[in-house]
């Protein structure tokens, strides 16, 4: 199903909900936050919201971040991706530029996706049942300060960020995660990863770490969330 609602502000959120075929009542909900630069139809994102709706029951929700996919591009978010592409092609630190494109969509984003979890949740086939997060990159980014704010959030799956801008409110969050590492990115440095993973106060925290870049996350690591969602939501 797709739609778009108000959030507080009166912004329009564009998003889109899957649900399981032919259920009704009360299941747990899903929250994707999509990577910079894609979208809440990106494939990456279809592809996880229909495993989760068909082999474990959830619902699922995704919506555009801000100055992404349906949503007007502001001026300072166009110069922040001109520097960051820049930096990648001379070779450049992208990390502080990317801390930068996180801290200015925070702001928007906490907000709204709390107001999307209120206009979800009413709905007979989703309900008030728990809630979990997913979100790497910009998604882990905007992610965090969101779990750390938001007490109806069960759980998270976040990663491929660093504690740059993420370190305060890491320390905020109690509820179990996991955390993925791409052991080669090139955008965000090794330590940055690790020194976010440190910084969440959970009692329940698991690290995973596979070799390569940021795109070359192991397949398998669906499967992961999966049984780590299930665990903790169901």
């Amino acid at each position: 199903m797709t739609g778009a609602g108000p959030c507080p502000s009166g912004l329009i959120i564009p998003g889109v909900l899957w649900t399981p075929d032919g259920t009704a009542g009360t299941r747990p909900l899903i929250l994707l936050g999509h990577g910079g630069g894609q979208h809440k139809k990106a494939p990456g994102s279809m592809a996880r919201a229909r495993r989760f709706a068909a082999e474990c029951g959830f619902a699922v929700a995704a919506v555009d971040a801000p100055a992404h996919g349906d949503r007007p591009r502001t001026e300072e978010h166009n110069r922040l991706v001109g520097e960051m592409r820049n930096r990648m092609h001379t070779g450049g630190d992208v990390a502080p530029v990317l801390a930068e494109v996180h801290t200015l969509a925070v702001g928007q984003s906490v907000p709204e996706w709390r107001a999307v979890v209120d206009a979800v949740q009413e709905l007979d086939h989703v309900g008030a049942g728990p809630v979990g997060y997913w979100g790497l990159s910009l998604g882990c980014g905007l992610g965090v300060p969101f779990v750390a704010a938001e007490p109806r959030v069960r759980a998270a799956m976040l990663g491929l960020n660093g504690a740059e801008t993420s370190a305060e409110a890491a320390a905020r969050i109690t509820v179990p995660v996991e955390f993925l590492v791409q052991w080669d990115d090139e955008r965000v440095p090794r330590a940055a990863s690790l020194a976010l993973f440190d910084a969440f106060a959970s009692a329940e925290k698991t690290l995973h770490a596979n070799p390569g870049d940021r795109g070359e996350v192991p397949a398998f690591e669906l499967d992961s969330s999966l049984r780590f969602f299930t665990r903790h939501l169901s």
